[in-house]
């Protein structure tokens, strides 16, 4: 075609093929297939191209995380391999947690407000009144999420009164004999609370297992699982003190209808 329309022909160059685990030319057996896709999975696009360009190409250091200007100007021809690439989706999900977590928070909220408006849990005050709050929690989420959903999925305890139980958690920290006047003297504890910051509330629940004679761990998982309604959760004390004095009692008091 360059020769029909007798225009210069470039010098073309290309990277070696990109291949699925299997090894075998990866294809949409193998996971999402376009772009937007993956934007719709909650991939950062500075992660995607940042892992895109790193299979099959070395800038022959041992650096890793790029910006795009970055990226430019390190690229160099003679970098590019003669192998074929894998494209493995667990260093996608850490390029894509590397770049979340250097997101500025006003950089995060904007990315994130899409994803909580959509879930139905956005509200006009976290761009106002609650602004700082609201920073504050996707602070406390960010080192975690490997993908933007997760500020949903993570984030729920925080905006969506509606808390939800896991099961399986009840079951292991709720459910036990002696549970519910455990969390009956804790609650009480926090609600005559003058102050209630992380400092504080980690020293009333800890002198709290101690005068009941209960394991600190045991009354610490117990009131994860009342307040976040999950085993698993970013720091207890940083949570409780997010929540505030007056959620957290709410939530010790109704969880302990729940246990044993």
């Amino acid at each position: 075609l360059y020769q029909a329309f007798e225009r210069p022909t470039p010098r073309f160059a290309h990277v070696p093929l990109i291949l699925g685990p299997d090894k075998k030319r990866l294809s949409k057996r193998h996971g999402a297939t376009s772009v937007m896709e993956y934007h719709r999975l909650g991939y950062l696009p500075e992660a995607m191209v940042n892992f895109l360009a790193l299979l099959g190409w070395s800038p022959g250091t041992d650096q890793e995380i790029f910006t795009r200007d970055e990226l430019v100007a390190a690229f160099a021809l003679d970098g590019i391999s003669g192998g074929n690439a894998v494209f493995s989706q667990d260093k996608l999900d850490w390029f894509n947690q590397q770049h979340i977590s250097r997101l500025t928070p006003g950089d995060l909220a904007a990315r994130v407000q899409p994803l909580l408006a959509e879930s139905g849990l956005w509200r006009e005050p976290f761009a106002g009144a609650e602004r700082e709050w609201f920073l504050r929690v996707l602070a406390l989420l960010q080192p975690r999420a490997k993908k933007l959903g997760q500020f949903v999925d993570d984030g729920r305890p925080f905006f969506d009164e509606d808390l939800r139980f896991d099961d399986a958690a009840v079951k292991k920290h709720l459910a036990v004999a002696g549970m519910r006047a455990h969390l009956h003297a804790l609650g009480s504890r926090f609600r005559e609370a003058q102050s209630f910051d992380r400092q504080s509330s980690e020293l009333m629940l800890r002198s709290t297992a101690e005068e009941r004679g209960v394991k600190p761990a045991s009354l610490i998982h117990a009131t994860r699982v009342a307040v976040t309604g999950r085993a698993v959760s970013p720091g207890l004390y940083e949570v409780l003190e997010l929540l505030g004095q007056e959620r957290a009692c709410a939530r010790v008091d109704r969880a302990a209808l729940l246990a044993g």
